[in-house]
Parts: structure tokens; C-alpha cells; sequence
């Protein structure tokens, strides 16, 4: 087993001759996406048995900022090497996965998604790119519906009291500095409300252990690879997942990926096609009413991790990820007060 790398430059045809197990007899190597936690590359490769891409996804940042999202590493090759089979949800193949003991190096060859395109949080994306989004969704929780054995899986950290009063912490922390980074960008409504769920987040995540599912935990458009023709959407970024209340992957898409009014207008439609699904795949005893506020609930999940990926992102910061932060931020404030989410929390 070859070890991960370090750097897009160890990508050669030896390392990647030892790591597919078959002769690599030429590669180049082309930097794609703008990854806040990693860096991906595409490697156009001559390979018997191989398609000519592949895509390589590396650690990225100093030793400092991929100690901090170490865990994050190791839930994406925990995914990959156990949970990617086992779940209703199309998932790219993994050629090969390897992470270093403490976790702050990891190296993935994934199948390369072409022509799929990942979406842009800023921009939104259309009616039917969202019910495809929303119907993955439902197939990924229904799969491990209150499903006991995901407590038997190591990577997945339970909740506990002590780490939730971490996340709590570290998003108090994390909302004090994107407000003080976005001060003259945000208005004074979304101000408010970013301190006001941050105040709830700690009874938040230990108030709602039921119904639990696996969920992504990061379910945006920078992380969905739409097909340009509407034929599917398929799920890349399984850093952050979890086993938590499957609701907040849903309020956390619907309420962060589309602009406001767009939500307002579909939303109804789109909470629809995922119990209606849910249900269809055989998830019983869980009522309108309860899914209902369940969703209401889970768009305190929108605040929390957009301050927080601000807070330890490692990618460099630029205009484009300025307007993802914001538009997040802007997008989750207005969902959390449309369903007055804080007084269910």
C-alpha cells in the first residue's frame, strides 16, 4: 500500500503505477475546483484498464489548519472505503484511498464526473437540478434510517455533551469573525440572527437525537456535480458527515442553495418530493407534522456551518469565496426567520 501524498507534484507515473496497480505510462496533472478544506487535481493518464481522467483529491493548507479538520479527513476515506457502498446515492467510483495515522494527510483517485459541472453556491441552480438534489437526499437518509449500527462505525464521532459544547464554542467564536469580516456587507437583520442561533446551538444539537440518519452534513452546490442535462446530480465531499438529524442536510440545501425568493416559491414542492420518497422507500412511523418542524429545526444547520467553514477554511481567500460565504449566510438568516426556527430549536 503506497502512502498519501503531500503534493500534487508526487502525482508521477510511479506513485500512481503502485497506487492503481497497473503500468501509468504518462500523466499530466491540471488543478480544478476551488476547495476550501483540500485541493483536487485532474489527472489525464495513459493507463491500461483506467479511464483517461481521474481525479485526485489531496490535504491542503499548513500543518496547523489540516490538524484541525484531521477528522474531516478521516470521515471522507471512512466513507469511501465503508459507508459508499452501503448507501442509495450515486457517489463517484474510488480508484484508491490512503491517510496518514494522524490523519492530516490523505490522497483519493476518484472517477472523474465529466461532464458534470460542480454547481456555484452564489448562483443558485435550477427547479430541476433542486428535486434531484432533494430526491438524493431522501434516498441517502432512508438507507440508514434510525439505523443502530452506524454507532458500531469509528470514524463517526458520537455527540456527546463535551463535543457539543465544542461546536458551540467554536461557532460563537466563528460567528464573531464573520461579522466582524462581513460587517459592511451584512445587514443588520442577518447580524442578529447569526448571534441569535449561535446562542441555541448548543441544546440544538443535543435536544433532537430522533429520528437520526447518516447524513452529509455539507450538502450544497459547491459539493453536488450537476449534469448539464438534468440527468442527475451526484454527491461528492463527504468530509463532514455525520450521524444527526436527517432534516438538517434538507433545511441546510434548500435553505443555503437556492436565492430567497426562489425558496419561498419552491420550497413546498420540494419538502413534498422528499417525504413523499421518504415514505415510498418504506420509513414509516414519522408524521407530516413532525418532518415538518424537523425541518424547521434543521435550518439552524445553515448558520452554524457557514461561519464555521469561513472560520477554518484553509483555502485562500478571494471574491468568489466571499460571495459563497455571504450568500450562504444571507440565504440561511432569512430561512431561519421565515420558520422561526430559533423558538424550535
Amino acid at each position: 500500500m503506497t502512502s498519501p501524498v503531500t503534493s500534487a507534484d508526487q502525482l508521477n507515473e510511479k506513485w500512481l503505477s503502485d497506487a492503481l496497480e497497473t503500468e501509468v505510462r504518462s500523466v499530466s496533472v491540471e488543478r480544478i475546483g476551488t476547495g476550501q478544506t483540500s485541493s483536487t487535481y485532474r489527472l489525464v493518464i495513459d493507463a491500461d484498464g483506467y479511464a483517461p481522467t481521474l481525479i485526485a483529491k489531496l490535504a491542503s493548507g499548513d500543518e496547523e489548519a489540516r490538524r484541525r479538520v484531521a477528522t474531516a479527513h478521516r470521515n471522507e476515506i471512512g466513507f469511501y472505503r465503508l459507508l459508499a457502498a452501503q448507501v442509495n446515492v450515486p457517489v463517484p467510483d474510488c480508484w484508491y484511498s490512503a491517510i496518514s495515522d494522524d490523519g492530516t494527510w490523505f490522497t483519493l483517485l476518484l472517477e472523474d464526473l465529466s461532464p458534470r459541472q460542480p454547481g456555484r453556491q452564489s448562483d443558485g441552480c435550477s427547479p430541476i437540478h433542486a428535486t434531484l438534489a432533494v430526491q438524493n437526499l431522501s434516498r441517502l437518509h432512508a438507507s440508514r434510517w434510525n439505523d443502530g449500527a452506524l454507532t458500531e462505525v469509528d470514524f463517526l464521532l458520537p455527540l456527546t455533551e463535551a463535543r457539543a459544547a465544542f461546536l458551540a464554542e467554536l461557532a460563537r467564536t466563528a460567528t464573531d469573525q464573520f461579522i466582524a469580516r462581513y460587517e459592511h456587507r451584512l445587514d443588520a437583520d442577518d447580524v442578529a440572527t447569526l448571534r441569535a442561533v449561535a446562542e441555541v446551538l448548543f441544546e440544538w444539537q443535543l435536544n433532537h437525537p430522533e429520528p437520526f440518519s447518516l447524513v452529509h452534513g455539507d450538502y450544497r452546490l459547491d459539493n453536488l456535480m450537476l449534469h448539464p442535462a438534468g440527468k442527475d446530480v451526484v454527491v461528492v465531499d463527504w468530509q463532514t458527515l455525520a450521524v444527526a438529524l436527517p432534516a438538517r442536510d434538507l433545511s441546510y440545501f434548500i435553505g443555503t442553495s437556492l436565492p430567497i425568493e426562489q425558496r419561498r416559491a419552491q420550497e413546498e414542492r420540494l419538502l413534498a418530493t422528499y417525504y413523499e420518497l421518504l415514505q415510498a422507500q418504506g420509513v414509516t412511523g414519522y408524521s407530516l407534522d413532525r418532518f415538518t418542524t424537523d425541518y424547521r429545526i434543521g435550518q439552524l444547520h445553515g448558520p452554524m456551518i457557514t461561519v464555521i467553514g469561513s472560520l477554518t477554511s484553509s483555502g485562500q481567500r478571494d471574491a468568489r469565496a466571499d460571495e459563497m460565504f455571504l450568500s450562504m449566510a444571507r440565504r440561511s438568516c432569512a430561512a431561519v426567520r421565515d420558520h422561526r426556527s430559533i423558538d424550535v430549536a
